[in-house]
């Protein structure tokens, strides 16, 4: 047997680093989507109108 046919093989260990990578970025993308979801329904404020602009010269 070699240390590939081990079990818990550096193969299994690189597996399983690579899910935990996977669901991080899986998370990391959710949040991601959820906050930009967030920012585009809030009501924005309207334009100020020219006559109520401060006065400058």
């Amino acid at each position: 047997m070699s240390d590939t046919d081990e079990k818990g093989g550096w193969t299994e260990k690189a597996a399983l680093a690579g899910a935990a990578i996977g669901s991080a970025a899986l998370a990391a993308a959710l949040l991601y989507a959820s906050r930009r979801r967030e920012k585009n329904t809030k009501p924005t404020a309207p334009p100020p109108h020219p006559e109520d602009a401060p006065e400058t010269d």
